[in-house]
């Protein structure tokens, strides 16, 4: 009696494991070929984004879009190819994608909302990337600060000022600021006005401005350099000398003509008039007056 019970036992482990086999051979023989095409096209299409975010890269190294910005260019590349394969392959798998897509879009309209100011910079760096409104090594103005360009990510802008202060601004800033470059031009114009007195000679004092610009050697020749009397004022009259110079000597010209217009007006006794405080004195009164005198 106990062999049969064992032997009725055994047939019935055997019937069991030979029905989930032939569960398991109609599953392969009804889907075994969406198994094999979704493996096919899960393969070709690693392959052919591998591929193609060769050529991209290649692309981007010929185009004029700063390198800075080509590592997260392939980044999103290869991250919407590879997202597209999965989908093919979900498809020929008989995976409905339509209701797929429908979830992408409900995770990445969650994850915006959740790193939107992130995202504005991210974009602000896209726009300062490809518009490229200035450079790595141009001095520029925004935002109130000033500084040469030292870095350029997609996040942030780093300037550094010339006291050698690192300064970090949101590029989602800069991208709706005003932006003044001072190295976008190969020269630039040198404005400086000089006040003299009335009772200087006027011709005297253009012919020396004249000299110390020639003796800078600094000073580009065209368009040439103009010296004029840009205003008779309460107690001076005005020269403005407007100089063309190279970007790089701007500063450096700006400081020689300061020191050397000083000393050279003073060897030919040229006053540069300047500011007094008279303070006359009436019994217990006083009176404060204030003029310029040279």
């Amino acid at each position: 009696m106990f062999v049969l019970d064992a032997t009725t036992e055994a047939e019935k482990v055997v019937d069991q494991g030979l029905g989930i086999l032939d569960k398991i051979w109609n599953f392969i023989f009804d889907n075994g070929p969406r198994f094999l095409g979704a493996v096919i096209v899960l393969i070709a299409g690693l392959l052919l984004c591998k591929a193609a975010g060769k050529l991209m890269k290649k692309a981007l190294k010929k185009s004029h879009i700063d390198e800075t910005a080509h590592k997260l260019i392939l980044q999103i590349a290869d991250i919407m190819l590879k997202v597209l394969v999965l989908l093919c392959a979900a498809g020929t798998l008989g995976i409905n994608t339509t209701s797929l897509i429908t979830l992408l879009g409900a995770v990445g309209l969650a994850a915006s909302l959740a790193v939107k100011d992130s995202l504005a910079s991210l974009a602000g760096g896209f726009m300062v990337l490809f518009s490229k409104p200035f450079s790595k090594g141009d001095f520029i103005e925004t935002n109130s600060v000033s500084g040469t360009v030292e870095n350029i990510t997609l996040t942030y802008t780093t300037l550094k000022t010339p006291d050698n202060k690192r300064i970090y601004i949101p590029n989602g800033e800069i991208s709706t600021s005003k932006i003044v470059n001072y190295s976008a031009e190969e020269t630039r114009r040198l404005d400086l006005v000089y006040s003299i007195s009335y009772q200087d000679d006027i011709l005297l004092a253009k012919k020396i401005l004249a000299e110390i610009v020639e003796r800078s050697g600094l000073a580009l020749p065209d368009p040439a350099p103009a010296y004029l009397v840009a205003e008779q004022a309460a107690s001076s009259v005005n020269l403005a000398v407007r100089v063309w110079v190279k970007t790089a000597d701007y500063w450096d010209l700006n400081f020689y003509m300061n020191e050397q217009v000083k000393l050279e007006f003073d060897k030919a006794g040229i006053t540069i008039p300047f500011n007094q405080l008279d303070v006359n004195l009436h019994g217990d009164k006083a009176s404060v007056t204030g003029h310029k005198e040279a």
